[in-house]
């Protein structure tokens, strides 16, 4: 079975990922910090942003692979990849720049939430209604 959206969705947010540890990794040697924040703030951002994108993307990638597998709707993988992929580069910039809350976080949170309930209602609707 070939996957070509989720694969390519998942090659983008794998170097997302990827760039984020290295943000982590450049903290943690600037600080001289090996686990946990060591009390700084940014450090703490940055491993947050980088545990919540280990936390969210995972499960909707496993769940857009299955949607793209039962359906031959190419427009909607891209969709729900394109709101995962941007719902969390904005959310980690917003957590990573910003102390608080922010438009960034906020907005990146929603375009994830959406993109895992679409999904998930989406492959509930094809494997009940056989579509």
């Amino acid at each position: 079975m070939v996957l070509p959206i989720t694969a390519f969705y998942a090659s983008l947010l794998g170097i997302c990922y990827l760039y984020l540890s290295l943000l982590v990794i450049g903290a943690r040697r600037r600080y001289k910090v090996s686990l946990g924040d060591g009390g700084y703030e940014d450090l703490g951002r940055l491993s947050r942003a980088h545990g919540n994108f280990s936390e969210y993307v995972p499960i909707t990638l496993i769940m857009i692979a299955c949607f793209e597998a039962n359906t031959g709707q190419e427009w909607a993988v891209h969709a729900l990849g394109s709101g995962i992929l941007f719902g969390r580069v904005l959310h980690a910039y917003g957590l990573g720049k910003h102390a608080g809350a922010s438009w960034q976080r906020f907005a990146g949170m929603i375009l994830t939430f959406l993109a895992m309930l679409v999904t998930a209602v989406g492959n509930l609707v094809l494997i009940h209604f056989g579509l």
